[in-house]
């Protein structure tokens, strides 16, 4: 068992929730040809936000060991999409992503919560709950 979260490009998703989640289902389809695990396809500010987090959260090893506070990034160009199972770091994994997300002005989506609940930014270096309607 995992604990998700997602940051993404704001300007790349719909704002509204119902669209949100609409198109959260198809960019998490995993269908194309992309190098999941390459930064570098990312937008600017999620290779920046990359980054940093992966210095506080190394990705997996190629060898599918998971050392401690290893997370598995998956990587496109509208969003990262991040796995931890390491349940001892679980807490300071969602708020190194909340505070980085705000920090590269990135929406966060708490995949896991039993709320889904989104967060965008609000240029004032924070993030603010997105509206559910």
């Amino acid at each position: 068992m995992s604990y998700d979260l997602m940051v993404f490009d704001p300007d790349a998703a719909p704002a509204k929730r119902p669209a949100f989640l609409d198109w959260y289902d198809e960019q998490t389809d995993w269908g194309d040809d992309l190098a999941y695990d390459d930064p570098a396809v990312a937008a600017p500010a999620l290779q920046a936000f990359y980054a940093d987090l992966a210095a506080e959260f190394p990705p997996v090893p190629d060898d599918g060991t998971e050392g401690e506070g290893a997370a598995d990034y998956t990587i496109t160009p509208a969003l990262i999409y991040m796995t931890f199972v390491d349940w001892d770091r679980v807490d300071a994994a969602w708020e190194a992503v909340h505070r980085l997300a705000a920090k590269h002005e990135l929406g966060f989506f708490d995949v896991s919560s039993d709320l889904a609940e989104a967060w965008l930014p609000d240029r004032k270096g924070g993030l603010r709950i997105a509206h559910s309607d």
